[in-house]
């Protein structure tokens, strides 16, 4: 039976709709969104019965535009809005059952935008992280493990310890991981990859002849309990990956939005998973015919063991 024509009109009506935030979550990290249309519901347990992602990526992109068609001021406030709607979508994520996100919170190639953003850019990542760090109810009500991604030696020593912080004091968090990728380039994070391993080398512990493709995936950032993602989001229209986890989604389904960042929905991110589920099966048979079996009895298996800043790469197979 098909659903009367009256709630597909409501579903389009609300389609965009936002659940009325308090004070204190459009200032955070969670959001409860406890009042959702009565559609969402209906739409997510009819997606979740097909395979859902375990793990999405995504390219935030569209906030200096937001700020300039909807008259803003300034584009931090873009940018301010974009961080209220990574809240909610993190909360969606959640609700699907998708264990890990990946977003591309500033490119190494933003610090050429102008000063004024940059600086803005800085504070509000100090300022976001400083909330998180002291939110400890709902840290551990949420109990999310976050990891940051990138060259972290570019950034201030402020930002740099608390970003150390907070990894130290979600490390043993459970229920789903949150990687945030600042300053970052996939290409700065190959190279720091093959830096590591070229210091292993000239230390003595470990040889040329070892170094393989597990390897440097495990000293690359995501070594450290990551994982490849399935589903890779870009809003705003823009076609280009522009340098993110290229190594990691190598074998990712990839989703444009033309939507902006800020106006990326409920509706938005459910296209985006029935768009990965039907072309799943494509993607595993690309995947299958471009692998290269590499695991053998004499191909060594290695893995980054991490507890705070400590590092220890080890073999786990040989």
């Amino acid at each position: 039976m098909n659903p009367e024509p009256g709630i597909w009109k409501r579903m389009w009506a609300t389609k965009y709709a936002m659940a009325t935030l308090n004070a204190e979550e459009e200032d955070g990290w969670f959001v409860s969104q406890t009042s959702q249309p009565f559609w969402q519901s209906f739409l997510r347990r009819f997606i979740a019965s097909g395979p859902v992602p375990r793990h999405v990526a995504f390219v935030m992109d569209g906030n200096r535009r937001f700020a300039k068609t909807r008259h803003l001021g300034s584009v931090i406030k873009g940018h301010e809005k974009g961080f209220l709607q990574l809240a909610r979508i993190l909360d969606w994520c959640n609700r699907f059952g998708i264990q890990e996100i990946t977003v591309y919170a500033f490119s190494i190639e933003n610090f050429k935008r102008s000063e004024d953003e940059v600086s803005g850019l800085m504070r509000l990542a100090e300022e976001k992280f400083a909330k998180l760090l002291n939110d400890d109810k709902k840290l551990e009500e949420k109990r999310i493990c976050f990891r940051f991604y990138g060259n972290r030696a570019l950034l201030s020593a402020r930002l740099q310890q608390l970003m150390t912080d907070i990894e130290e004091k979600t490390e043993k968090y459970e229920n789903g991981r949150l990687n945030v990728c600042m300053p970052y380039t996939s290409r700065d994070e190959i190279a720091r990859s093959f830096e590591t391993i070229r210091q292993k080398c000239k230390q003595g512990k470990v040889s040329v002849d070892e170094i393989n493709e597990s390897m440097i995936d495990a000293c690359l950032d995501s070594g450290c309990g990551g994982s490849p993602p399935d589903l890779f989001i870009r809003t705003s229209g823009e076609h280009r990956l522009s340098d993110f986890l290229m190594w990691q989604a190598s074998d990712t389904h990839v989703y444009f939005d033309d939507v902006l960042w800020p106006e990326f929905g409920y509706y938005n991110l459910c296209k985006a998973i029935l768009n990965y589920q039907y072309y799943r099966t494509t993607v595993a048979k690309i995947s299958t015919l471009t692998t290269i079996d590499v695991d053998n009895e004499d191909t060594t298996k290695w893995q980054m063991n991490f507890s705070g800043n400590y590092r220890e790469l080890t073999s786990v197979k040989s």
